[in-house]
């Protein structure tokens, strides 16, 4: 059977053109989202605003009802015309005025752009990717504890009373048992209207007991007392610092760079969707690490040998001194082309064993010029330490991209949910 699409084309009524938005996107999903792929590579890493994507009109075509230009014989009104007259026949173009050629200019003007917000262009790039469920080795790292009102005590310090708490109950037992008191008062004053002197000495005397026992109750009595109470209650920790570290030697060239860029963004973008607070640090490294601004990052000159061990040590201090791991969810990625010195290799060990149980997950990216080198180079000296350290962390991921054609499949691997652990 085949299948048919119906365009509804009446004008939108009031309060529609969200979902009606949201259909469109719906519609246009596969070309949106290889637009904002393409769009991510030259995309700051600190941008967090929407993205302007132009659309073709392939991308958005509607079936329509129309003539078959090529059968038939019909008339036609043709305005402004010089060269023929009634009774004229006219040639039948085969293309039926409709040129199907393609053009070298782009998209032309059967294009539009289309303005997508941060939330959409966001959920577009993260679409069915979600964060491995993995925990520190310390419980407590992975939540915050908030010191809240949990309701009233009978006993307390003097600072935590609640007077107003307190003089509601007192007043609330006060009419609780004043109540009968003051109602047999009233029913003995009727009686006292219709006594005799004898029995009238009598009720007074009941009456006047019974206003002593009413006016001998507390004003306030302890049982009325309540102080605040105050527990530490246990809250999700909204708040993450992703360090990205790279090596910007000799050896690193601007691909390599350009590459690792790519994959920087999409952890940071993905990271803001799931905390509401993220802060970035840059660490760049040759024989040297110190923290820089991103334009030095990515684009900075530089020369000289090349110590891994010097950026994961300046990551391990920074985060000593700012970012303490029970306030703070920590993502670190290391972009390298592999290449280290063979004598810094156990200390790169030694200070990878202080950082990556920090950290809610920790990324190598080793990037490569091409496929060729990928594979003349069974692996790298920094490689052979990450590999020996993963078999003991499982908060340890390693990618290896050839090209910034494969970051995104390579970042999908990681965080695709079908790979969650439990």
């Amino acid at each position: 059977m085949s299948n048919y699409t119906i365009i509804d084309r009446r004008a939108n009524p009031k309060g529609k053109n969200l979902s009606n938005r949201q259909r469109f996107l719906d519609r246009a999903k596969e070309w949106v989202k290889k637009k904002v792929q393409e769009k991510s590579i030259s995309r700051d890493i600190t941008n967090t605003g929407g993205e302007s994507i132009h659309i073709s009109g392939d991308g958005i075509s509607e079936p329509t009802f129309d003539y078959d230009y090529s059968k038939g014989i019909w008339d036609r009104v043709l305005p402004g015309n010089k060269e023929y007259v009634v009774g004229d026949t006219i040639k039948r173009d085969d293309n039926s005025g409709r040129s199907k050629k393609a053009s070298n200019s782009g998209e032309g003007t059967d294009s539009f752009e289309f303005i997508l917000t941060a939330d959409e262009y966001l959920n577009i790039l993260f679409d069915d990717l979600e964060l491995p469920d993995l925990i520190k080795e310390s419980e407590a790292a992975a939540i915050m504890f908030e010191r809240r009102r949990t309701g009233f005590s009978t006993s307390g310090s003097p600072n935590n009373l609640d007077l107003e708490k307190s003089l509601k109950n007192a007043l609330g037992r006060k009419i609780a048992l004043g109540f009968p008191l003051s109602r047999k008062i009233e029913e003995l004053q009727e009686q006292l209207l219709l006594a005799t002197d004898d029995e009238r000495l009598l009720i007074e005397e009941e009456i006047r007991l019974l206003r002593l026992r009413r006016g001998a109750i507390a004003y306030i009595d302890q049982v009325d007392i309540r102080y605040k109470r105050h527990s530490l209650v246990p809250i999700p920790n909204s708040q993450a610092v992703v360090f990205c570290l790279m090596d910007i030697s000799g050896s690193m060239g601007q691909n390599e760079k350009d590459t690792a860029k790519r994959f920087f963004l999409l952890l940071y973008l993905f990271l803001q969707r799931k905390y509401e607070k993220v802060d970035i640090i840059f660490v760049k490294h040759t024989t040297d690490a110190s923290e820089c601004t991103e334009n030095e990052f990515f684009y900075g000159q530089e020369t000289g040998g090349t110590i891994v061990s010097s950026g994961v040590k300046c990551v391990n201090d920074i985060i000593q001194a700012r970012y303490p791991t029970n306030l703070w969810n920590i993502y670190t990625v290391q972009a390298s082309d592999g290449d280290n010195y063979e004598s810094d290799n156990i200390l790169l060990s030694q200070q990878l064993e202080l950082l990556i149980p920090k950290c809610q997950f920790y990324v190598y990216n080793e990037v490569v010029q091409n496929i060729q080198q990928s594979l003349s180079l069974l692996t790298t000296n920094v490689h052979d330490v990450m590999s020996k350290l993963q078999t003991d962390h499982l908060n340890l991921a390693i990618v290896k991209i050839t090209s910034v054609a494969e970051v995104i499949s390579a970042f999908r691997k990681i965080f695709a949910k079908k790979l969650l652990t439990k």
